[in-house]
């Protein structure tokens, strides 16, 4: 069965992809196979690694609407790699996703329906979408990669291509010496505008050009918009595909590296936040983390509970000039040096650092002292400690060990 029908979907409409795959697939698209029946229809969606990390693989040419032509071709369809990122994000198992690609991109059609839907997704599901060209997203391809937050490019891989094609195939000549004359009946003057058994006038050209300048001046906006470049930088590649580094150099991806680089990336940036949470709660034998309090006042009820895990302290009020920044680092670092006169340490600079106040980081210290008395150390948010005379942390402490002996 002749597939001539492929030949003239591609070359009636604008296309978003790398000149060369445009080639490849205008010769394939002559190929005769024997039935639609054979062309086995490929599984769609995504994969979760062990770390809770979605991979969706978007490869081959992308297309608006599959049928078994795109099957045919190994194509992507715009709106299943929709609905799988969707569903990804979705899943209460997945931290974050990874879309695979490897593609030259395909139809203009859908493609800034896909990237709109992934930017709103992105943004409404909280979780990190990178994406990583292995070894290739070019054209429509590199527009979904630029909504991802980081894109990975394999060292030999290629990005870029950011441009508009459009082909028409002049078939006259087969069809004369084929022995074919056609003729058209229509109404109106653009009708046949295009159409390829005759070549192309003047006006149909100039209409597909002023078409394809259009939807390049829309590509060029949302590469500028997802990379955070100017539409001059962007205009500048000139549609160029650049390989690894290049690409990198361009801006218009972030870092050397294949898919298994990217899920160990996130796999650390994901579990970062969490380490850094435990790390106020977790520390070696005889250390004790000091937590914050949640309410400003009321120390004596820090006598008979547990230090807990809490709410960091308020952060003390933005100083208004040197004088003031540099009196309230003083009084951190006081109160680091009276709570280290008990045998308790506080990191001043990391408590400064994270504008933890003064009297949040002291109340922290009496409800350490006052439910652990065998303390030895408090890890804070807070410049390292100074020296100063008995203070009320001390007169406290000593009133409470006096209360305990009785």
């Amino acid at each position: 069965m002749s597939i001539e029908v492929a030949l003239l979907r591609l070359a009636s409409r604008p296309l978003a992809i790398a000149p060369r795959a445009l080639e490849t697939l205008l010769a394939a698209s002559r190929v005769t196979i024997a039935s639609p029946g054979e062309i086995a229809t490929r599984g769609r969606g995504y994969a979760v690694t062990d770390g809770g990390i979605a991979v969706v693989p978007v490869l081959g040419p992308l297309v608006a609407r599959g049928d078994w032509l795109t099957e045919l071709f190994g194509a992507s369809v715009y709106g299943e790699v929709g609905e799988a990122i969707e569903a990804a994000l979705a899943d209460p198992s997945v931290r974050g996703v990874v879309m695979e690609i490897d593609s030259p991109g395909g139809e203009v059609a859908g493609m800034f329906d896909l990237v709109d839907r992934l930017g709103a997704l992105r943004q409404s599901a909280g979780k990190p979408l990178w994406a990583v060209a292995s070894e290739s997203a070019t054209s429509a391809a590199y527009e979904i990669a630029s909504t991802a937050e980081r894109i990975y490019v394999t060292q030999t891989g290629e990005v870029g291509s950011i441009g508009i094609i459009a082909a028409h195939v002049d078939q006259s000549g087969a069809d004369a010496k084929a022995g074919l004359a056609w003729s058209f009946l229509h109404a109106g003057a653009r009708k046949l505008d295009g159409n390829p058994h005759e070549p192309l006038s003047d006006p149909a050209r100039a209409s597909i050009q002023a078409d394809v300048d259009a939807l390049y001046g829309e590509l060029v906006s949302l590469v500028a918009r997802n990379r955070n470049l100017t539409p001059e930088a962007v205009r500048g590649t000139e549609a160029a595909i650049y390989r690894g580094r290049a690409g990198i150099a361009m801006g218009l991806a972030d870092r050397i590296g294949t898919v298994e680089t990217a899920l160990a990336d996130m796999a650390a940036a994901i579990a970062a936040p969490a380490a850094q949470r435990r790390a106020t709660t977790q520390a070696p034998s005889r250390r004790v983390t000091m937590t914050y309090p949640v309410e400003p006042d009321d120390t004596s009820a820090a006598e008979t509970q547990e230090p807990r895990e809490a709410a960091p302290p308020e952060p003390a009020p933005a100083p208004q000039d040197d004088v003031a920044a540099r009196a309230a680092a003083a009084e951190i670092a006081e109160v680091a040096a009276q709570a280290a006169r008990l045998g308790v340490t506080v990191d001043a600079a990391d408590a400064i650092r994270r504008g933890v106040a003064a009297h949040a980081l002291r109340r922290s210290v009496l409800d350490t002292l006052a439910s652990r008395a065998e303390a030895s150390a408090v890890i804070a948010a807070a410049p390292k400690p100074g020296s100063a005379d008995e203070s009320p942390i001390v007169r406290r402490a000593r009133e409470r060990a006096a209360a305990a002996q009785h």
